[in-house]
């Protein structure tokens, strides 16, 4: 069955309290993961707390003993990739080989526009976003001085110092929906593909189509590991999940490709997913003071996925 890990997003008033508090919740409650945005603001206003990813994930390294996580996902058009790799490095080893590194082009023009960085247009942001994966690939992996020559990025006798504990250091996730170019980017470069907000007859397409271009790559398709981020709508029971869904359509939202209805809900769409390939699912929890649903959410549905 799919395994289920908790979404956070970082620029929703997230804090040290609430992150901590959320954290030990995960691991207790005996969900497979935690993971969360990384971003410095919202696509628009109110601007709210918002807990810096790399700083977070170290402490929940040093303070958490099971639980996998990692950001969904780390923007080559905000950080530099050769900074990335050594804190992933380093925070892996941290954690003793935990966290998965999810990386991406970019996408939320306000915060760009607001904090000075450049995204770009499309061909930009993917051209960007490869040679950074190209790069971080490089020194992860390479015991001996890199080379590397490209329009956005430049390496010249570089190497990672110490190397990473684990071989090739942490796992590279690559996260989107798009066949033209974020599949083939994953085929080439990622342990994991996360799709996101997608139903599971669509998930079902894209992985299918990611196994060939896997193929194409001399890559076996189960040496990619396939996931899902998606939205929740989550009620203990049907009074309290009409009451969260409003004026909403439960099969519209559905349509979307986000898991919404009470326990038995939860699971039922879990498995479909599941059929369609998915081999963990990250349901992103909105509300980041309501631990009590959170721990429902576990109670209920974990042990019935687990059976």
């Amino acid at each position: 069955m799919v395994e289920l890990a908790v979404m956070i997003e970082g620029q929703h008033g997230l804090t040290w309290p609430r992150w901590q508090a959320i954290a030990r919740l995960v691991e207790d409650a005996g969900f497979a993961g935690l993971y969360r945005s990384d971003h410095i603001t919202n696509p628009g206003p109110p601007d709210l707390d918002s807990l810096e990813l790399w700083v977070s994930l170290t402490w929940l390294a040093a303070n958490t003993q099971r639980i996998q996580f990692g950001p969904l996902v780390s923007p080559a058009s905000v950080r530099h990739p050769v900074i990335t790799a050594r804190m992933a490095a380093a925070v892996d080893d941290l954690s003793g080989g935990r966290l998965t590194l999810g990386m991406g082009a970019g996408w939320l023009e306000r915060e760009h526009r607001n904090f000075g960085f450049e995204l770009g247009d499309f061909a930009v942001r993917f051209a960007r976003l490869q040679e950074a994966l190209e790069v971080v690939t490089q020194l992860l992996q390479s015991a001996t001085p890199v080379k590397f020559k490209g329009a956005h990025y430049h390496l010249e006798e570089a190497i990672l110092l110490p190397r990473p504990q684990r071989p090739g250091g942490p796992p590279i996730l690559i996260g989107g929906n798009g066949a033209r170019r974020t599949l083939p980017l994953a085929a080439r470069y990622a342990s994991e593909w996360n799709a996101v907000f997608i139903p599971a007859a669509r998930f079902a397409e894209l992985n299918s189509h990611l196994d060939g271009l896997l193929q194409e790559q001399g890559r076996a398709p189960h040496s990619v590991r396939r996931s899902l981020m998606t939205g929740l709508i989550f009620g203990r029971d049907e009074g309290e999940f009409q009451r969260k869904l409003g004026d909403r359509s439960a099969d519209a939202v559905r349509e979307r490709g986000l898991v919404v209805g009470t326990p038995a809900h939860v699971v039922d769409q879990l498995g479909r997913l599941a059929e369609a390939g998915a081999q963990r699912v990250m349901l992103q929890w909105l509300d980041v003071d309501d631990l009590s649903g959170l721990e429902a959410l576990g109670a209920s549905v974990l042990s019935q996925i687990r059976s």
